[in-house]
């Protein structure tokens, strides 16, 4: 079984919100999960050699950048089509030359719970004398729509009109454990990360 890493399971669960045209004080919920790089993941160092830490010994260095997504709304399952792009950057310039970086592509619910994982990655090719390397990659996760729908009591809550004279018209329902568990229950997030060893890992965390 594939390990995840740590950082990508503390990540805090977004609610992505979008504005609501008609009401500026009113928000919708929309049901397709928020997108991130957990901390940690986002690069990746080579060494030459692999047990040297020296700053002379780093062979290249490759980043994550450019999230981003689009979601298909089913009447079934949510997709959500991620890409990214990974460029990296030799320390020397040298022959043309071709890499492989594995990635990881993770569905969580509520923030802690791995939903699946799959694993993907790049090949970048440097070309003779040039220093960059970049290329562009993707993934898909799927969610189902039932999941990602708050339960229709916690939805009237959230949203039926309060009058002033009533006791609770002050009160915001998200203060509600049980409304805050339920939002958390019904948001994903798709994170995508650099697959790094427990040594690229333990480099990137004490950088």
């Amino acid at each position: 079984m594939l390990s995840v890493p740590r950082a990508a399971l503390l990540l805090l669960p977004l609610l992505a919100l979008a504005a609501c045209n008609r009401n500026p004080l009113l928000v919708e919920r929309s049901p397709c999960p928020a997108i991130g790089i957990p901390v940690h993941v986002g690069s990746y160092t080579r060494f030459d050699p692999p047990e040297s830490r020296d700053a002379d010994a780093i062979d290249f260095v490759a980043q994550l950048t450019d999230l981003s997504a689009s979601c298909t709304p089913g009447e079934a399952m949510l997709v959500s089509d991620v890409s990214f792009t990974v460029t990296a950057v030799r320390r020397r310039p040298g022959p043309a030359r071709e890499v492989y970086l594995p990635i990881f592509v993770s569905l969580v619910q509520g923030g802690n719970v791995l939903v699946s994982k799959q694993l993907t990655g790049v090949s970048l090719q440097f070309p003779e004398g040039q220093l960059r390397a970049q290329s562009r990659g993707g993934a898909r996760a799927e969610v189902a729509r039932s999941a990602a729908t708050l339960p229709a009591d916690i939805q009237r809550q959230i949203t039926r009109q309060r009058r002033p004279s009533e006791e609770d018209a002050l009160i915001d329902p998200l203060s509600d454990p049980q409304v805050r568990a339920a939002i958390r229950a019904a948001s994903f997030e798709v994170l995508v990360g650099f697959q790094l060893d427990d040594a690229a890992l333990a480099y990137n965390v004490g950088k």
